[in-house]
């Protein structure tokens, strides 16, 4: 059966491209997996813009461009394709992966699709044209593909794509954020069944579903930004959204909603990761908040806040009919403001004033700081006063324990050392009275 989605005229050429040999790949799931390795011009492949290691890249060129449709209404237009290969050519570790092409040469095809779209070897292809087309070897100057059949379904090559990267190791090309989205894609295409994702990954459940659930995180800051910052803005950031859903997973609405105030305006401010961590309780937002008020200079910043959510909230034409409602915590109003300006905008205030936003994320995150450092101590007063009585119980259920294993001890009495337990017993009535004449 014909795919009528391909580009004839491509698949026609393709097809009648000299092939080489037939090459096995077990990732692809069919029986007959023998598929023909031919030899093309490096400029004529075309790039996949469904590339899920590109994912958040993408949303980035699409907000740089206004263009919602710029990877999908012509993905095989120039457009399309341009702004795809600077996606590849400015990934991480592009320029050593074009100096072991140049030294070693292409080790592994690529694979395509039957009218030339890279289902897997983007970046490869990507480091051959830019090896040929920007530096002159002419050695580059071909890619060697396989080829899949023409009736691959988009279900199957996003299937391949996933057991091909499962081969490798995962977080060789991917993001943790391009990961996730994957991951994602495939629950929604499993009719949200952890089982078969799971399966589809060869990873366990509770693995993917951290990962889909630290997403979601993800998905609502950059939701509340409306457009200022992008998913790609946050992959140095994994460890903080990993922690965030796992502590707020079985907590209260406001507790989770304090929390996570918290978390998403320190990864806005730059807050250090190790701090937030002493964040993680029902009034963290009002201790943050209790610091930011503490700080004269970012009073001004939380009026402008204050003023903004407000404003918001009359021209809301539904909010008369709901009612004012709460904000979720004391930060939702700062944060919001915060999350929608980019760190090189600058503020109008209500003194007339011009403040710069980087200089209030600065200010911001040593509140955040603060509150952490006053978090830290509190919790290490409460553990010093919880310490003497934990230590008595650990004491007393040790010698509950003594109590049933004495008899049976006993009972061995050619080797039993009675002599050792009476020595052992008065150790512990001296300590009992030292500690009743502590005052």
């Amino acid at each position: 059966m014909t795919n009528h989605n391909l580009d004839q005229d491509r698949a026609a050429l393709l097809e009648g491209r000299q092939k080489t040999k037939r090459v096995t790949v077990p990732a692809w799931p069919r029986d007959d997996n023998d598929l023909p390795l031919v030899q093309l011009p490096v400029e004529w492949p075309m790039f996949s813009t469904l590339n899920h290691r590109t994912r958040a890249e993408q949303l980035r060129e699409i907000s740089a461009t206004g263009r919602e449709d710029l990877f999908t209404r012509d993905p095989l237009g120039p457009e399309a394709q341009d702004a795809q290969y600077r996606i590849l050519h400015s990934q991480d570790g592009f320029d050593q992966l074009k100096e072991d092409l140049q030294e070693r040469g292409q080790q592994e095809p690529a694979i395509i699709t039957a009218d030339g779209i890279l289902i897997n070897g983007n970046r490869r292809t990507a480091a051959l044209r830019s090896l040929y087309q920007e530096d002159g070897v002419l050695e580059a100057q071909y890619v060697r593909c396989l080829v899949l059949p023409r009736d691959a379904t988009p279900e199957e090559l996003v299937d391949l794509e996933t057991e091909l990267q499962v081969a490798k190791d995962f977080k060789q090309e991917y993001s943790w954020v391009n990961e996730a989205l994957l991951i994602e894609e495939h629950y929604d295409r499993a009719d949200k069944n952890w089982d078969r994702v799971a399966a589809r990954m060869h990873r366990a459940i509770n693995d993917v579903r951290g990962m889909y659930e630290k997403l979601q995180q993800l998905h609502q800051l950059v939701e509340l930004s409306n457009g200022a910052r992008l998913h790609v803005d946050f992959l140095e950031n994994e460890s903080v959204f990993d922690e965030l859903a796992k502590h707020i997973k079985n907590k209260s609405p406001q507790e989770s909603e304090a929390v996570r105030a918290v978390y998403f305006l320190g990864v806005l401010t730059g807050a250090k990761y190790r701090d937030l961590r002493h964040l993680k309780r029902s009034d963290a937002a009002t201790l943050v908040r209790s610091e930011i008020e503490g700080d004269a200079a970012l009073k001004p910043i939380l009026e402008a806040a204050e003023a903004a959510a407000t404003e918001t909230l009359e021209d809301d034409p539904l909010s008369e009919l709901l009612g004012n409602s709460e904000p979720p915590s004391s930060l939702h109003n700062l944060l919001s403001f915060v999350a929608t300006k980019r760190p090189g905008a600058t503020v109008a205030l209500s003194t007339g004033e011009q403040l710069l936003v980087q200089d209030a994320l600065k200010s911001i995150s040593s509140s955040i700081t603060a509150a952490a450092d006053e978090a830290k101590e509190e919790k290490r007063d409460q553990n010093s006063l919880k310490a003497p009585l934990e230590r008595a119980d650990k004491a007393i259920a040790e010698l509950e324990r003594v109590l049933d294993a004495l008899p049976r001890a006993r009972a061995f009495k050619e080797e039993w050392d009675e002599v050792a337990l009476a020595e052992r017993i008065r150790i512990i009535r001296q300590l009992v009275q030292r500690i009743e004449l502590i005052p």
